[in-house]
C-alpha cells in the first residue's frame, strides 16, 4: 500500500519525470498534490501499470488533485544541458505552473536541483512508495506516450507509436535506415560507434 505523502498538512507535490532514457522526443515531468483524503487501490508506479489503466487513472488524477502540472523540455534543449538537468528543469517547469505554490517537494530519485526555496526530499523508487509521486509519474508517462503517438504520425519510419521513442532494435534500425529528425538526441549514442548517422 502506498503512503499519501511525505508531510500530511502541508501542500506537497509528487514530482517525476518521462522519457529520460529515451533516444527521440523531449523529456516530460508532472507535479501534482493531491488532498488528504486521496485514495485509489490500482494506483502505483506507472511502469507497473498497463496502457489501458494508466489512460483510465489519468483523468481520476486530474479531476481529484488539488493542482497538476506537466513541463516539457525539447530534444533540442536536451542536447544542449544535458538529460539530468533537462529532467530536473522539466520538474521546475511542472512546478512553475501549479496553481497552488506547494510547502513541499517529493522528488522521485536521489538527486534534484532546489526550486526557488521550496525544501524538498529525494526518494529513490517514490513512484512505487508514494501516491502523489506515482500520480505524478501517471501524467508525465501518458502525456509523453500521447506526444510520442503523435510524431508517429509524421515519421512512422521510427515506430514511435511501440517504443515511445526508447532504443528499440527496430528504432536503431530505422535510424540506420533514414537518419535521424529534429526530435532525435543528438548528443545520445543513437547507434554503435562503428555505425555512421545520416544527418
Amino acid at each position: 500500500m502506498l503512503k499519501h505523502s511525505l508531510h500530511k498538512n502541508i501542500y506537497e507535490a509528487g514530482c517525476d519525470e518521462a522519457g529520460r532514457g529515451c533516444l527521440a522526443g523531449p523529456v516530460f515531468a508532472a507535479a501534482v498534490i493531491l488532498p488528504k483524503n486521496f485514495r485509489n487501490s490500482i494506483l502505483t508506479d506507472s511502469k507497473q501499470l498497463s496502457d489501458k489503466q494508466r489512460k483510465e487513472l489519468r483523468p481520476i488524477i486530474e479531476a481529484e488533485a488539488i493542482a497538476w502540472a506537466v513541463g516539457i523540455v525539447s530534444a533540442e534543449e536536451i542536447d544542449e544541458i544535458n538529460i539530468l538537468r533537462a529532467s530536473f528543469e522539466a520538474m521546475h517547469r511542472a512546478i512553475k505552473k501549479l496553481k497552488i505554490i506547494p510547502e513541499h517537494l517529493l522528488i522521485d530519485g536521489n538527486r534534484f536541483n532546489a526550486y526557488k526555496d521550496i525544501p524538498h526530499t529525494c526518494i529513490v523508487e517514490g513512484d512505487a512508495k508514494y501516491l502523489n509521486i506515482a500520480a505524478a509519474s501517471i501524467l508525465a508517462k501518458t502525456y509523453r506516450d500521447d506526444y510520442m503517438d503523435a510524431l508517429h504520425e509524421k515519421f512512422p519510419h521510427y515506430h514511435w507509436i511501440k517504443n515511445k521513442g526508447y532504443g528499440t532494435k527496430q528504432h536503431r534500425a530505422a535510424i540506420m535506415e533514414f537518419g535521424i529528425t529534429d526530435h532525435h538526441r543528438k548528443t545520445f549514442r543513437l547507434l554503435p560507434d562503428q555505425l555512421e548517422i545520416k544527418f
